[in-house]
């Protein structure tokens, strides 16, 4: 294994791991998760659901409490709830799930530890309901305990999947990504619970003030922990997905933005924390060459793809945008001012970066990963003895069509009406019209889950980590 995106390693069978022979009878549409699939390595099928399942319920619930806060203006501690619920409950939930099936396959390693990755699910969920429940009520002094358990689940997530990819070396360009974002977990989590203990009794002073603090632990989560992750997926997913390969000018710009990126984020974070604008903005500035090197990447897997476009490539084409309008707006203010408040996350308009690139990096991420799942445990041994529904045939296209524009257009709107003087129901309508999208895209999602996956919600949301393979209930082929 070398740096490089091997073409190999990187078709879909290896990713999520199965034995299905004969894909190739399914058609051109499946000709993106051709091969025979590893059974070995992938944990059951309910423990990567149920992480997304209950992302799913902390999305439309941090959603709708973004309504409420533009509707009343930001008042009390609802913006903190909503930021919490979207980036904890959906953002980095999906992550510990996704991390979970993708690690193991695409490594080649076994998962250090099923229960552990049942335990960080368990733990991190309670831990945020109280959290944002605490910040709600107004009950602060709740908040060091319940910021706690989240600390623990996400150091078992750490632990667990850094033990995994301990056994898998050397390290590609994705596992590096990976392995810096493990490490930006364990940071940005101590300094959530110092904030959250610092609400009720203060702990720091005039030498290292809380809002100093608080846009450290604010960049670590989204740049360290959540965009590495994404970042790194994408080397892999990006050409994946469009039968592609890196080569041309991509392979310098993976070179530089490997360096520039996790150089950047470090740079970025302590010169916040210490309140050195000089250091802040060397690291800002190479944050931002990194994102924009990885959109330009994408960009061009996209431009060259090799197979028929789908959800998922519709919603990568947005992220490619999305990183690169962002980094064009966010290099004159962080060059301006790495330490306001107001560029915390590059731009005045957080949506574009939290929305345009997150957001639509994990939407259309999902979009094939859930289906996936399920086909590969439901039907993938039935191939050549019945007939058996494509992947994309699991989900309702038209309604996948219509999240997508319900989607762009809300963020449209957000982002509009974060940068320029409108009035605030531009903002709330825009919000809306999101958390629209986020209900047809999550109704889709369990309606697949529901009707085609071997067992129901509610064995997902309540798996066990000793849970047989669920295509074991059934007769295999080759035993029939």
């Amino acid at each position: 294994m070398n740096g490089d995106v091997q073409p190999d390693r990187g078709t879909l069978p290896n990713l999520f791991g199965r034995t299905a022979r004969g894909l190739a009878a399914v058609g051109e549409r499946m000709s993106a998760i051709m091969g025979d699939l590893e059974t070995d390595r992938q944990p059951p099928m309910t423990i990567p659901l149920a992480h997304f399942v209950v992302g799913f319920c902390f999305l439309l619930l941090g959603g709708l409490l973004g309504i409420v806060d533009a509707v009343a203006g930001g008042v009390g501690l609802t913006r903190l709830s909503h930021i919490h619920l979207l980036f904890v409950g959906w953002i980095c939930l999906t992550i510990m799930g996704a991390m979970t099936q993708f690690v193991p396959v695409w490594s080649g390693v076994e998962l250090h530890s099923r229960r552990l990755a049942l335990a960080q699910l368990w733990l991190l969920t309670p831990g945020l309901v109280g959290f944002v429940a605490a910040l709600l009520a107004g009950n602060l002094g709740w908040l060091p305990l319940f910021g706690s358990v989240m600390l623990v689940g996400f150091w078992l997530f750490v632990y667990n999947v850094g033990r995994t990819l301990l056994c898998a070396r050397p390290f590609d360009v994705t596992e590096r990504h990976f392995a810096f974002a493990l490490g930006t977990f364990l940071l940005l989590t101590i300094l959530g619970v110092l904030l959250a203990i610092d609400f009720t009794q203060p702990l720091f002073g005039s030498s290292l003030p809380r809002g100093q603090i608080l846009m450290a632990h604010a960049t670590l989560a989204v740049f360290g922990a959540v965009l590495a992750t994404v970042l790194g997926a994408l080397y892999q997913l990006g050409t994946m997905f469009t039968q592609t390969s890196l080569h041309g000018i991509d392979r310098p710009l993976k070179r530089f933005e490997e360096i520039a990126y996790p150089t950047g984020v470090l740079a970025l974070a302590a010169g916040r924390l210490v309140a050195n604008g000089s250091l802040a903005r060397v690291g800002g500035l190479l944050v931002v060459a990194g994102i924009l090197a990885v959109g330009v990447i994408l960009a061009r897997r996209l431009f060259e793809t090799r197979v028929p476009w789908t959800p998922m490539l519709s919603r990568y084409a947005v992220v490619a945008v999305a990183m690169v309008l962002w980094a064009l707006v966010t290099a004159p203010a962080w060059v301006a001012d790495p330490l306001a408040r107001a560029t915390l996350f590059g731009t005045e308009s957080p949506h574009l970066l939290a929305f345009g690139v997150v957001g639509f990096v994990v939407l259309g991420t999902l979009y094939h990963v859930v289906p996936f799942i399920v086909w590969v445990h439901r039907y993938s041994d039935r191939l050549g003895y019945e007939t058996v529904p494509m992947i994309d045939d699991l989900y309702d296209a038209r309604v996948a069509t219509a999240d997508l524009v319900a989607l762009v257009v809300g963020t449209g709107l957000l982002v509009v009406g974060e940068r320029f003087a409108v009035p605030a129901s531009v903002f709330a309508v825009g919000g809306g019209i999101a958390v629209v999208g986020f209900a047809l895209f999550v109704g889709n999602m369990l309606l697949v889950v529901r009707d085609h996956s071997p067992q129901g919600l509610g064995r997902i949301l309540v798996p066990t980590s000793a849970s047989r393979d669920s295509r074991a209930v059934d007769s295999r082929p080759e035993e029939r």
